[in-house]
């Protein structure tokens, strides 16, 4: 039976965020290409486990107890992550950066976003984390890698962070097969992509890739007791420091960080670990920074805001690439006031179930002026920001320029 777009969208519907589910999913869907090719006969999940057990056994535990792959740091032969931004268009006035997250799921949805991403021609594209269902070579290939793959390779450069996705399979082919794939171009050289958090700066910002997705996934039984906190390794942490020099006090550039793990959250768990570090490596708590991430399958503005001992953040959810979106409120009012803007639009019913519209962010740097374009896989602009730094001092002055009235949070 050919795959529908439903189809498609279905097998992420109600996915939970256990390791152990989605590598059943991603079994599943390696039974159902072979059932596809012998008979017509569509399995449930229950007779998938019922025929495919021992392959799902054996898949989930030789990534859950066999050896992560080894970290990958910077400098890495003879590279420092650190790099110019570019413009790949001599005559244009900005630099411009496509950011997406959750975008990995070999969807419609996905391929329409990516395919509007190509229309805008950005000079960089940055994944920010996840591959479905648990980043195996395979759905690295269909998703970035494979003559088909619809993932947009901008012509100055193209970077990836992991999420927990990629962590599930021990991040085997995140740092095999994904990385490889990921470039930087300095000038005429083409640099490949060394480690999974990088640096983009010019005169008046930087934008640093965080990897959070590393120290996301326990192992059994110990996370239980001990959670996984998405800290910043050792490794990342002296980079920052010695290399990238993020304690500074004569660097006033701003600072946009990107991550797949959010700072605040009021849908999941927040993850304050990396952000008072980076707090700690800055040494200034009132420095304000912009912060995009992932990891909620949604599209948040939150107030600025400070999580316990961390930065002071901006902190921006995109994780609606490719997978469905999510509408509903936070559980609690507390939550709900964290909230500046929330897309609760719905793009389609599935059964039970309402879906947002997919999109991502373009990000232009002029100069002082950072503009980030929020649009939708039907390329409406949904939102825009824009931030102004003072590089005297670092303080960022903020303002919205355009919001769709839909994005007003009602309760």
């Amino acid at each position: 039976m050919p795959e529908t777009s439903e189809n498609k969208a279905e097998k992420y519907l109600d996915l939970g965020h256990t390791e152990a589910e989605n590598h059943a999913k991603a079994q599943e869907k390696l039974y159902e290409e072979h059932v596809e090719r012998t008979t017509s006969v569509t399995r449930v999940l229950s007779e998938f486990f019922k025929t495919n057990l021992l392959g799902f056994t054996i898949h989930y535990l030789k990534s859950r107890f066999g050896p992560r792959h080894p970290y990958q740091a910077y400098p890495r032969y003879g590279d420092s992550g650190v790099y110019q931004m570019q413009s790949s268009i001599p005559t244009r006035e900005a630099i411009s950066v496509a950011l997406l997250s959750d975008w990995g799921s070999d969807t419609d949805e996905s391929d329409a976003v990516a395919h509007l991403v190509a229309r805008y021609a950005p000079d960089y594209s940055v994944h920010l984390g996840d591959v479905y269902f648990v980043g195996t070579p395979k759905e690295v290939e269909e998703n970035f890698t494979a003559p088909h793959a619809s993932w947009y390779y901008g012509a100055s450069g193209s970077l990836a962070l992991s999420g927990n996705h990629e962590m599930y399979s021990n991040g085997d082919a995140f740092f095999q097969q994904l990385l490889p794939a990921m470039y930087v171009c300095e000038g005429e050289v083409r640099k490949t992509q060394q480690a999974g958090f990088f640096c983009l700066e010019n005169d008046h910002w930087r934008v640093i890739g965080l990897d959070t997705g590393y120290t996301s996934v326990g192992r059994p039984f110990l996370e239980v007791l001990s959670p996984p906190d998405c800290h910043l390794r050792t490794e990342q942490l002296d980079w920052l420091r010695d290399v990238v020099r993020l304690g500074d006090p004569t660097d006033q550039r701003g600072i946009v960080f990107l991550s797949h793990h959010p700072n605040v959250s009021s849908f999941r768990d927040d993850y304050f670990k990396p952000g008072e570090q980076l707090c700690e490596l800055l040494g200034e708590a009132d420095r304000p920074v912009v912060w995009f991430w992932g990891h909620d399958h949604r599209l948040v503005v939150y107030h600025m805001a400070q999580n316990r001992k961390g930065v002071r953040a901006f902190g921006r959810c995109i994780g609606h690439g490719g997978m469905p979106v999510e509408t509903r409120l936070p559980k609690k009012a507390t939550d709900t006031e964290k909230i500046m803007y929330y897309d609760r639009r719905i793009r389609k019913t599935i059964g039970r179930h309402t879906l947002g519209y997919n999109g991502f962010v373009l990000l232009h740097f002029r100069q002082e002026k950072l503009v980030a374009e929020y649009r939708d896989l039907e390329d409406t602009r949904v939102l825009e920001e824009e931030w102004v730094v003072d590089t005297k001092n670092g303080q960022l002055d903020w303002n919205v320029t355009y919001a769709l009235p839909e994005l007003t949070i009602r309760t």
